[in-house]
């Protein structure tokens, strides 16, 4: 990873990144973790089997899954409307 040519540092600094950035190991995992916070906020329950399933029942028998691979959502559910 270089430092843009704009960047002024002394011989011998580093930079610290402070949050997760675009195209590096964490980055996935960080976008990962703040999907699940909202989901969960949303009313969904994440799978103890399989953390990357996210299921919600409602009240009137409807189920909604949501399975995460790579960069895709996968949403099912049995309610045809």
């Amino acid at each position: 990873m270089e430092v843009t040519l704009r960047f002024e540092s002394k011989e011998g600094m580093v930079c610290k990144l402070k949050k997760a950035h675009y195209g590096l190991k964490q980055s996935l995992r960080a976008w990962f973790g703040r999907f699940a916070k909202v989901m969960i906020l949303l009313g969904y329950k994440q799978c103890q089997g399989d953390h990357i399933l996210f299921m919600r029942h409602s009240d009137s028998g409807r189920v909604t899954a949501l399975l995460i691979y790579v960069d895709d959502i996968i949403v099912t559910g049995n309610d045809v409307e």
